[in-house]
């Protein structure tokens, strides 16, 4: 049965925050905010030599990399999407672009399989805000279906984010969906006869929801949405009311808060089992305001609102991407929390996994806004490696455990001087890609 997809399972360098501030504000409200779509620049594409380790010459999965890049018009910075097709052949790590003129950025990008149909890749764009499903042909990677495409009627108009699961227990596929800026979040279902439908579970003006996370805390076998609704962006660091919802789509169960944050957010939030106890468990990513500090927390069923379990305290203001893996084939998961400044950290539960967790310091000097990773085994060998966007250097890099560490290797590098967000990265196999 399908539960739900795991890894095969906003946007500058900070020059200075105040600079990095004034330009996000020219190009739109907070760092998810874009300016209107431009014509596609010429693509780029990079490669990078072996690892001294012995990486593989070729590997059967490669990554998506959902982006919005920037380029110069008429002499001001203007984002542009673009999904980078990154693939190892030949010993080199080689990147193919594909852009989308109807979209300025791709938010994510993932194999979706409708039932009865190959594998494609879904991606969820903004300005248009619309959900797309791409198939390889004569001109490469090509969009053969739009599941959704909507104006929310709000400032801006994108998909923002997506999960897969058997969210009906029929075994089918559904896909929930969070937008940006009206704070819909949807379940876009295969048709029997062909198509999609859509069913919007909740819409909250002047919202953005930014993660969407799907999981069965209960342990029902039931699968319950999780999502992070909040206020517009700010880059000011003062405090602004969180919290993290869920929906039961199976059981009609409609908006209920399962973690109240008061006067601080959370725009990332992992519900995965990674302590091993064969029960999900919600992890939460509360950014600082005035100068404090990240704070990491689990929530498990039943779980007060207003309660939770501290496992880490980060040096740093924030953190989008929380992902979990194991990545010393040894059956035991970790995490790996991509913070904004400090960089990667390595998290591991101790005996009781409610208590805080060893807090491993992986690289100082991976950092961006978004910071996008993931923890997933492309090379097969039954350990994951690390993939993370250090978007302020303009690398993709990979690490790989050595046996007392996770050491580096860059696989990717942009030329150009002007700004780059990667959103999302995920696997997708090498035969889907042109």
């Amino acid at each position: 049965m399908i539960r739900h997809l795991r890894p095969l399972a906003c946007l500058l360098p900070c020059l200075a925050m105040a600079g990095l501030s004034s330009l996000l504000l020219a190009c739109g409200e907070g760092p998810d905010g874009e300016a209107p779509p431009a014509a596609a620049p010429a693509p780029e594409a990079g490669s990078a030599p072996a690892a001294a380790g012995g990486t593989p010459a070729d590997l059967p999965l490669g990554l998506l990399v959902a982006i919005s890049k920037f380029e110069r018009k008429d002499g001001k910075p203007v984002p542009m999407s673009e999904l980078m097709l990154l693939v190892r052949e030949g010993g080199a790590w080689k990147g193919t672009p594909v852009d989308d003129p109807e979209s300025n950025v791709f938010h994510k990008a993932m194999v979706y399989t409708p039932p009865g149909e190959a594998p494609g890749i879904l991606t969820l764009g903004g300005t248009a805000a619309v959900l797309k499903l791409w198939r390889k042909g004569a001109g490469g990677l090509e969009p053969a279906e739009t599941l959704w495409k909507e104006d929310f009627g709000g400032k801006h108009s994108r998909m923002r984010e997506a999960e897969i699961g058997d969210l009906d227990g029929d075994g089918r596929p559904a896909i929930a969906v969070a937008t940006h800026d009206q704070g819909v979040i949807a379940v876009v279902r295969p048709k029997a006869g062909g198509g999609h439908e859509v069913e919007k579970l909740d819409a909250q003006p002047d919202i953005f929801v930014h993660e969407i996370e799907i999981g069965d805390l209960d342990g029902d076998g039931v699968l319950e949405v999780y999502a992070t609704p909040s206020e517009p962006n700010k880059l000011d660091g003062k405090p602004q009311h969180g919290e993290v919802v869920r929906y039961v789509p199976a059981k009609g169960e409609g908006r209920v808060v399962v973690a109240d944050l008061g006067q601080r957010h959370a725009k990332e939030i992992l519900v995965e089992d990674v302590d091993g106890d064969g029960t999900d468990e919600l992890y939460v990513s509360i950014e600082a305001a005035e100068g404090g500090e990240l704070e990491i927390r689990r929530y498990d069923a039943g779980t007060p609102a207003d309660g939770g379990f501290p496992i880490a305290t980060l040096p740093d203001p924030m953190a989008r991407f929380l992902t979990a893996g194991d990545i010393e084939g040894d059956g035991v998961k970790e995490m790996v929390v991509a913070a904004k400044d400090s960089g990667l950290w390595l998290l591991r539960p101790g005996d009781d996994p409610r208590k805080p967790w060893a807090a491993t310091l992986v690289d100082g000097n991976s950092k961006g806004f978004e910071h996008a990773a993931i923890l997933t085994d492309l090379d097969g060998d039954g350990r994951d490696e690390l993939y993370a966007a250090s978007d302020d250097r303009k690398q993709i890099n990979r690490y790989v455990w050595d046996g007392t560490k996770l050491v580096r290797e860059t696989i990717f590098e942009r030329s150009s001087p002007l700004p780059i967000f990667t959103w999302n990265l995920m696997p997708v196999p090498r035969e889907l890609l042109p």
